[in-house]
């Protein structure tokens, strides 16, 4: 595996189980143990009803673009290779007010548009690390 050079993200208390599942290649979400609220980023604590304890569910990996914007020039310069490139917010079907941003794959950045239904994929970037990142769905 060639050595990985962009910023890497790291897991603190809450966010660490999310960065575990997408190394199994599974998209989770915390949601409250008591009232069920998703909630995206993690917390400690539900912001609907207080309660300190959670769970970790699974999500279909499925959504849309809610929005993207198209880097010109690179904010850091180690992804000055990939500019002009896109970041993407994305809708995710289970619940219209979690919304994840990433990358998309495969949709060049002049197709971009509002709307376009996408799906999750894992990139393992270095032994310790997989971003999700989204494709057009098929």
């Amino acid at each position: 595996m060639p050595e990985y050079t962009k910023p890497l993200p790291y897991g603190d208390a809450e966010t660490k189980p999310y960065w575990d599942w997408a190394k199994q290649h599974e998209l989770r979400m915390q949601r409250c143990a008591d009232c069920g609220e998703l909630r995206f980023p993690p917390g400690p604590m539900c912001p609907a009803c207080n309660s300190m304890r959670d769970e970790w569910v699974p999500m279909s990996g499925t959504g849309t673009i809610y929005s993207w914007i198209v880097v010109h020039p690179p904010v850091l310069p180690a992804f000055a290779a990939d500019a002009p490139y896109s970041v993407v917010l994305v809708q995710l079907d289970d619940d219209p007010h979690l919304r994840l941003v990433g990358q998309v794959t495969d949709i060049a950045n002049d197709e971009l548009a509002a709307g376009i239904p996408v799906e999750v994929v894992f990139d393992d970037v270095t032994p310790e690390v997989t971003l999700p990142k989204w494709r057009r769905r098929r």
